[in-house]
Parts: structure tokens; sequence; C-alpha cells
């Protein structure tokens, strides 16, 4: 998978890392040459007190040092502009397609994990490529070519290379190898984090409202142990890599200088030759090092790489059609037929041969006990998941054959749960209609019965919303979620049981403003309280996932026992017909 991403997400950089070979192979020689050069200046210029030799070798040494630092500097820009773009695409890439998930996969993966997948996961893999250019690319060049350079200058040393080179990779392969069931669990153990802390930052106020401060900073402190646990076992290991380096280039070191100094007594290499050898010993191991390192960062880097493709190869359930109907002649009419709706891997259906028919003008509510399928059922409207079977129509054309933008232009979605986006009131309510004027906002303020807390902030329009709306009420959120989805001025209304958290008349000033608002429209309310659809055209009541009642209030009270169960439960049978 590290594999796969890397080369599709790298191949529009091709000139940028062909560029980056070029530059680490010139910078890397002119490393090398460094040591032969010494070795000329103490043999041939040293030792025979040529003063002009030195002066010249030394010019030489200087001229290909600013190549290397040039050729360094080029390398390492281009490189990191390389990784920090690869970075930026693939997460713009990830990020496109968790957006065209439907609520099942969202739900599969879980918020914390995807969040960390875009980008701790992003990061670790975005590192990797920027090491690489860095690194990768200059180890190979710089051990080959220092076996190369430190055979011309003795081959009688050669066999050290033989021990210490091997010696040094194999415990360094033997420390990975221990690291990387750490890595994988270490990702695993960010996601438990990131999951509980973000669990107890949203439901900071059940929290408090419960005194369970003590137990989740007890759960808290669980999860926090076992990554802390986990990364400290990593961490000796990786701690364990720079010993054993230092250790094999020391003895390595003494190796050289011991035998070396025999063959200087012997005449069979000079001193000038001895260091050039030394120092490419060292360059030949500190290369070894660096593709140590970057073994080290691989396996890191491959978990991460899984993961990310382990969303990016998941479709979505909900797939638009290959040729999508862009163009439709009705308006404002929805029909549910014959639909039915099972999770994946469950027992029982969640919804069965459901059938109704919502109008123009016409308003149809949503009736039923917690855990009827309501919800269920008005997510199949604008495709937030897939009927298994049956059809939903919009507008007389089935909604899987409909252009999304279509559809959803068609809609407007008021959720169970509102939610608000950091901003202000006005970026909030312009979120379905960019367009809109302060007019219309102040317009769809006033029909949402949210215009007077507006205006009682000095800001106005302006006034800030922070993330999720919680610096405003439930109840004012819920109306500012009504107001967003009145801006759009769709041709079909969602309500998802979106007046809960209202007063009874708060409530009822509000769908007394709809009527004339929502006159051409289709609207669909999903209810718990009977108050709020007593008026509706037709009522439906499900249980269980079917429809064992469907009429007007009236009617209903004496054909459906479910529903007068349910009327008798709220006390609404006092309330005048």
């Amino acid at each position: 998978m590290l594999i796969r991403l890397l080369r599709e997400n790298l191949r529009p950089y091709q000139r940028p890392l062909s560029a980056v070979v070029l530059l680490q192979f010139v910078g890397t020689m002119a490393s090398l040459y460094l040591p032969s050069l010494n070795a000329d200046i103490i043999d041939l210029g040293v030792a025979r007190g040529d003063t002009d030799y030195i002066v010249r070798t030394g010019g030489w040494m200087l001229a290909v040092s600013v190549v290397q630092i040039v050729c360094s500097i080029a390398a390492v820009y281009l490189g990191a502009r390389i990784a920090m773009g690869f970075g930026r695409d693939l997460r713009a890439e990830l990020f496109g397609h968790v957006n065209s998930f439907s609520a099942r996969e969202v739900a599969r993966f879980g918020a914390p994990s995807l969040i960390t997948r875009n980008t701790n996961d992003v990061q670790q893999v975005q590192m990797l490529v920027l090491m690489s250019c860095t690194m990768l690319v200059a180890a190979p060049i710089m051990s080959v070519g220092g076996v190369v350079m430190a055979l011309r200058e003795d081959v009688g040393l050669s066999w050290l290379m033989l021990v210490c080179v091997p010696v040094l990779a194999i415990a360094l392969g033997l420390i990975i190898r221990r690291m990387v069931p750490g890595f994988r669990l270490m990702q695993t153990r960010i996601d438990t984090v990131n999951r509980v802390l973000r669990e107890q930052i949203t439901g900071i106020r059940v929290v408090r409202a419960f005194v369970r401060e003590p137990y989740e900073t007890a759960r808290f402190g669980t999860a926090n142990a076992d990554l802390t646990a986990t990364a400290l076992r990593t961490g000796r290991l990786m701690a364990l890599i720079f010993p054993v380096v230092m250790l094999v280039l020391n003895v390595s070191s003494v190796a050289v200088l011991w035998f070396g100094a025999q063959r200087v007594a012997d005449e069979a290499i000079q001193v000038g030759a001895l260091t050039a050898f030394l120092q490419y010993l060292m360059q030949i191991l500190m290369a070894v090092m660096m593709a140590t390192f970057m073994l080290m960062m691989v396996p890191r880097a491959a978990v991460c790489a899984e993961r990310i493709g382990e969303v990016l190869d998941t479709d979505s359930s909900v797939v638009p059609a290959p040729d999508p109907v862009v163009e439709v002649t009705t308006r404002a009419e929805l029909e549910v037929r014959d639909v039915r709706f099972q999770y994946p891997g469950a027992a029982e259906p969640v919804l069965r041969d459901i059938s109704f028919r919502v109008t123009p003008g016409t308003t149809t509510a949503i009736i039923g006990s917690t855990g009827a399928g309501k919800t269920t059922l008005l997510s199949l409207i604008p495709r937030l998941v897939d009927v298994t079977a049956g059809a939903v129509l919009v507008d007389g054309v089935d909604v899987r054959q409909l252009a999304p933008e279509q559809l959803w232009r068609r809609i407007g979605l008021v959720p169970q749960k509102p939610y608000l986006f950091t901003g202000t009131v006005a970026s909030n309510l312009r979120y379905g209609n960019p367009d809109a004027t302060d007019q219309e906002l102040w317009t769809a303020l006033e029909i949402a019965q949210a215009r007077d807390f507006v205006e009682a902030v000095p800001e106005g329009l302006d006034a800030p919303i922070t993330q999720g709306g919680t610096n405003v009420s439930g109840g004012q959120r819920q109306r500012l979620a009504i107001a967003r989805a009145l801006v759009r001025q769709p041709e079909i209304y969602l309500f998802d049981d979106s007046f809960s958290a209202l007063d009874l008349g708060t409530d009822a000033r509000l769908r007394a403003a709809l009527r004339a608002v929502t006159a051409d429209a289709a609207v669909v309310i999903v209810a718990q309280r009977v108050s709020t659809i007593i008026d509706a055209d037709q009522i439906i009541v499900l249980e269980d996932g079917r429809v064992v009642g469907m009429g007007r209030h009236d009617d209903l009270l004496t054909t459906c026992p479910t529903y007068a169960e349910i009327v008798a439960s709220q006390r609404t049978t006092e309330v005048p017909a």
C-alpha cells in the first residue's frame, strides 16, 4: 500500500524528483572526492613540503566543498517542497473521499480515526518522503561510491568493510524488527486517545452534570498510559540505535588505525591514504546508518499508509448514477415507494414496506416510539443512506438516478442534532445559499423565531458562533438551523425532530410562520410531540419499522391504537382537535 500511495501521489512531481536525484548524486560525489584530495595534500604536499601543491589542492577542495554545499541545499529545498506538496495533495484526496462517504462509512471508521488518518498518518508518510529525498537517495550513492574510493586507496584493508558493514546492518535490523509492532500499536493507541478526548470535550456538559469528572479523568488516564507505555517500549528500542551505531563506528576506527598502522610501517600504504580510507569507511557506515534510519521510518509509514489506503479503498454505499438525471419537469413532489432498509449484517430490517406520497403545499408528519425508524426513513430522502429495496422519488425521479447536486438543491434538511460551524450567524445562515442578502437572512430569522435574540446581540448577524454552536442554547441552535434551511428556499423541507427544544408557544408561532413560506413546498416533519403535528395533512405512525397508521389526527385517534396511545401519554386528548 505504501508503494502504491507513493507512486500515485508522487507522479506529478517526477521532474523535481529527478532534479533531487541529480543534485544528491553530484553532492555525494563531491563529498566522496574530498577525502582523496585530503590524502593527496598529506602525501604529496605536507610530506614533501610542497606549499604550492597544498595551496592549489586546498583551493580545489574549497571549490568542491562549495559544489557539495550548493547541491545539498538545493536538494533539501526541492525535497521539502515535494514532501509538503505530497502531503497537501494526499490530505485533499483523503478529505474529498471522506466527504463522499455516506453515514454508514463514517460510522464504520469513526470521526476520531478519520481525523487521525488525515493528520497524523498523512504526516508520517509525508515525513518519509522528505527523508527519502534528503537521506535515502544519498545513502546508496554514498555506500557504493565509498567502497570504490576506499578500494582505490588500499585493497589490503578492504576486509574490514566486509566485517563492519554487515555487523552494523544486522544489529540495526534486529532492533528495527522489534520496533515494527510497536509503531503499529502506537497508531491504534493514538486513535483511542483522540476518541476519548473528543467524547469528553463534546460531552463536557453531561460529564459535569453527572459529576463524572473523576471517572473521565481515569478513563483518559488509562488511554494516555497505554499510549505512553507503547511509546516508551518503542522509544527504548530507538534509544539503542545510536549507541550501537557509535560502538560500531568507534570499533571500526580503532581497527583501521590498528591494522593500517602496521601497513604504514611496512610501507604498503601512506599516511594520507590511511586517513582517506578511514574517512571512506566512516562515510560508508554513516550511509548504512542513514539507510537504517529510513528503514526505521518505513514500517511506521507503511502502517499509516495502510490506514490511509483503507479509507481511500472504501467506496461509498451511496454511489452517483453513471448517467444522472440533471433536469426534471415536476416540482416539490416526494414519493416513498415500498421502501425497505437493512443495515449490513443486521438480523432484521429497520424499515419494511414503507409507502407514502407528499405533494406540493402539504405537510406529512412521521411519529412513533424511539427506535421506530423515523430518522432512518428521513435519511433516505437526501441519500444519506440508500434504500435496500424499493425507491424514493423526488420530483418523479428515483433519487439514485438524480444528480446529487440537483437532489440536494431541492432539499432543505434540519437534522435531529442541529450543528453550527465556527464563524458568525450570517456565515452559518449562508451555508445553504452563499448569495443570500442580509434582508433575506433577517426574514429567515424572523420566521424561525430567532430574530429577537440575534438582534439583542450587539454584533447582530456578525455575532460569533463557536464550533458546534456551543455558545448558544439548544433552542437557539435549533432555530438557527431552521433559519439556515429557510434561506435555501428549497422545494422539500425535512424537519427531523427540529422543534423538540422549543417551548409550546415558540413552536406554535414558528409553525404558523412556516405555513406561508412552505405553501408551495413539500414538508416532512419527524416529531415526538403530537402538538407539533396535530394540523398535518398526513400523519404516518411507525412502529418497529412498519407503518401502522396513516391519516389525519382525528381519524388516527379512532383507527390507530398506537397513535391513540401516544396521544394519551402526552395528554393531548384534552387539546381541541
